[in-house]
């Protein structure tokens, strides 16, 4: 039974990769905390690797925020993300919470016959920032969420181009956000920003307000464009994307 090694260092990593034998398939998983299949591939990355055997397979699991330097050698631009390895070379890549793709490609390329395919474990229900149990005071939460969504309004228009980031352009505190900034920073695009971190209240309701769940998001005249990897594919599609804004 294989057993799931958390790298908690860049050295960690580079010593497991580099100590893998040639025919040792090498899975890692990229993932962060705030994003929920995240948590579910987890749970099914941990079941593959206790079917599997330790000399078939080395299994990694990666905090894509807290080592952006991996995140990043891998193109590492969504999570749940997952690369398959032998001998230092990517074999293949998956991206999204797809178990069964995840366990064939295990399958497939350690070796293992029999890899059961597990489900993916329930979301947990997340309560709402504001509550009221009370009828009588019922008002004032919907009364609350119209001056946050009025605020969120404002800020996501504050500038033509709007960055809503963990951190700052001078201090990115996530490798997605460092990223990001760096794209922008390549297409000389003029733009205004909101460190997250510092706002917990702006943090939670502009992913409701918006429907997008991570960060960074990236706003233009108001309106979403998406994360680090829609924005990537923006400007690959595109390469007058921001060019100069």
């Amino acid at each position: 039974m294989a057993t799931v090694h958390e790298i908690k260092t860049v050295e960690q990593f580079n010593e497991l990769i580099n100590s893998a034998s040639p025919t040792t398939l090498v899975a890692l998983d990229f993932h962060a905390p705030w994003a929920a299949p995240c948590a579910q591939m987890n749970a099914v990355f941990e079941t593959l690797a206790s079917q599997t055997s330790p000399s078939s397979a080395l299994f990694l699991s990666i905090d894509a925020e807290e080592l952006p330097d991996i995140s990043e050698s891998y193109d590492v631009s969504a999570v749940p993300f997952f690369i398959l390895l032998k001998n230092n070379t990517i074999i293949q890549k998956i991206s999204g919470a797809d178990p069964t793709a995840l366990a064939s490609a295990i399958t497939s390329h350690s070796g293992t016959s029999t890899l059961s395919v597990p489900s993916l474990p329930p979301l947990q229900p997340v309560s709402p920032t504001t509550e009221s149990t009370n009828p009588s005071t019922s008002s004032q939460p919907v009364a609350e969420e119209e001056d946050l969504n009025t605020r969120l309004s404002k800020l996501v228009s504050a500038a033509p181009v709007m960055l809503f980031m963990k951190g700052t352009p001078a201090e990115p505190k996530c490798g997605f956000s460092r990223q990001l900034v760096s794209l922008l920073r390549e297409r000389g695009v003029r733009y205004g920003f909101f460190n997250i971190l510092a706002d917990d209240e702006v943090r939670q309701g502009l992913k409701e307000f918006s429907d997008w769940p991570t960060y960074p998001q990236l706003y233009v005249d108001g309106q979403l464009v998406g994360g680090l990897d829609i924005v990537k594919e923006e400007m690959e599609a595109d390469p007058s994307f921001l060019k100069g804004e």
